[in-house]
């Protein structure tokens, strides 16, 4: 039997609901969450999609937030059917839980959070309400799944009595592994071109490729508001570079399908599911050795931001050079993927650690 089965779960997600029209990671990967749950059979319904979201620091409009979090969580208690557990997805600083504690305690049920950050240092500055908020809100988890090592420091060193810990590696939402890449094309980047991080790692990216010999070409996926400074940034290589477009899931799939390795530093990156993509698809990847980036690619060496793109380029060389090299990479990439990424491992931690606790509040 599903470990899930007859379970009635509310899932919320303050930060973007799963059905936003605007795509990005969080929505993927709320989506993914409410897919792993009820493909292990439970009755998963989305308590609310009030989004709590602040993203300028805005002291009044945080308290317009509240007010409407207040509401929807008096509403929720009077109205909300038999539920036996709630699961709130991604609270932090900037879009904590105003909802799910509340509602728990009242229904007597365990609330539990994916993915949590505590920010002391944001507990001073515009922000410092929420930053308190998100703190509250962890503090009445009963359990916190972490994806990275680095959220698991701070969520640890703050955690709030018998709290459970329990480390939720990222996953794609599959049961095995879709064919692997030929590996005989171009290589391949993907990330939204959009300001801050992203453009940070386009531009990387470009000065990587500046240091690169050969004849190599470069498959660009992603569009955005930056993709004209995407496009001027990269103009200098000419025909040897590719621009995409926004791509379909199964586009996508086909240029990984193809390609010879994945490019992508992670400037800044929490983790990155196209790296969990691109490694599904047995893709050498080159990136750098940066927190939450090295939790999802398989153990090996990389390149330091320290090092600068000269030592990406060598690094990226290296593999291009070596196609027995890039053969073994992909291969272990993908062994790394299906032992530890993949929805069946994701909802087993899940349920052996949710399930203890709804059978105590029973």
């Amino acid at each position: 039997m599903a470990p899930g089965a007859g379970k009635r779960v509310a899932f919320y997600a303050p930060m973007k609901p799963p059905h936003h029209s605007v795509p990005s990671g969080d929505r993927e990967i709320a989506r993914n969450l409410m897919g792993l749950l009820s493909g292990s059979g439970a009755n998963v319904q989305l308590a609310s999609d009030l989004r709590i979201y602040d993203k300028a620091g805005d002291a009044g409009f945080q308290a317009g937030l509240r007010q409407q979090a207040k509401t929807a969580a008096e509403r929720l208690i009077r109205e909300m059917p038999e539920t036996d557990l709630w699961v709130t997805y991604h609270n932090y600083y900037k879009a904590p839980d105003l909802i799910g504690p509340a509602v728990a305690r009242a229904r007597g049920i365990p609330y539990v959070q994916i993915e949590s950050t505590r920010a002391k240092k944001r507990l001073t500055g515009p922000w410092s309400g929420f930053a308190e908020a998100a703190h509250a809100a962890a503090d009445a988890a009963d359990a916190i799944f972490y994806f990275t090592e680095q959220d698991h420091f701070a969520l640890n060193r703050d955690r709030c009595g018998s709290q459970v810990l329990a480390h939720l590696p990222p996953f794609l939402p599959l049961d095995t592994l879709p064919a692997a890449s030929s590996l005989d094309g171009p290589m391949l980047a993907a990330g939204m071109m959009r300001e801050g991080d992203k453009l940070n790692s386009y531009r990387f990216i470009t000065e990587t490729l500046a240091h690169l010999p050969g004849g190599w070409r470069l498959d660009v996926a992603g569009d955005g508001p930056a993709r004209p400074k995407v496009e001027a940034l990269m103009a200098p290589f000419g025909s040897k570079i590719r621009f995409l477009g926004q791509l379909s899931r199964p586009e996508l799939a086909a240029a990984y399908a193809k390609a010879s390795l994945f490019l992508w530093p992670g400037v800044n990156e929490a983790f990155g599911m196209v790296y969990l993509e691109a490694q599904a698809h047995g893709l050498p990847v080159v990136a750098q050795n940066r927190p939450g980036v090295r939790d999802v690619l398989q153990p090996g060496t990389y390149p330091s931001p320290e090092d600068g793109p000269e030592a990406l380029a060598a690094f990226t060389a290296h593999l291009l050079a070596n196609p027995a090299l890039r053969t073994e990479a992909g291969r272990n990439a993908r062994n790394y993927i299906s032992s530890r990424h993949l929805a069946p491992a994701a909802a087993r931690t899940f349920w052996e650690t949710v399930l203890p606790l709804m059978e105590a509040s029973a």
